[in-house]
């Protein structure tokens, strides 16, 4: 089992919800994540048949910041996800590359979501603290 988290959540306002859902589709495209389920106001994104990230509509402001990382399996597939975002319309946050203050072979890159979320893609490498 390659990771611990089962899974993760993020409300949108109802009236981003499909902006953001279409966001998260493209800027996830290179861990080869699509959608897989869809209920009245919910998606389920994953990739090898299980949702694990789940975006969610509300009525209301809201009002949540949070950071969000996944990981990757190699370099190019963090520069796939920059490249993706940026095109999708995000701010970058982070262009790729390594963060040593982190550890020595921690390689990620860092937009901003249409939420005003930090979302990053990082590649440990190989790293014994590869948390």
């Amino acid at each position: 089992m390659p990771g611990k988290i089962d899974h993760i959540g993020l409300v949108a306002p109802r009236d981003k919800f499909d902006e953001v859902v279409a966001w998260y589709k493209k800027v996830l495209a290179p861990l080869k994540y699509d959608e897989l389920r869809r209920y009245p106001g919910v998606v389920g994104l994953g990739a090898d048949g299980i949702p694990d990230f789940w975006i969610t509509a509300r009525d209301g402001p809201l009002q949540s910041e949070i950071h969000l990382a996944f990981r990757a399996p190699d370099h190019a597939t963090v520069d796939a996800f920059y490249n993706a975002a940026i095109e999708a319309g995000s701010t970058d946050n982070g262009k790729p590359g390594l963060r040593p203050q982190y550890h020595p072979n921690y390689y990620a890159a860092y937009v901003v979501d249409p939420l005003g979320n930090n979302f990053e893609l990082v590649h440990h490498g190989n790293c014994s603290n590869n948390q």
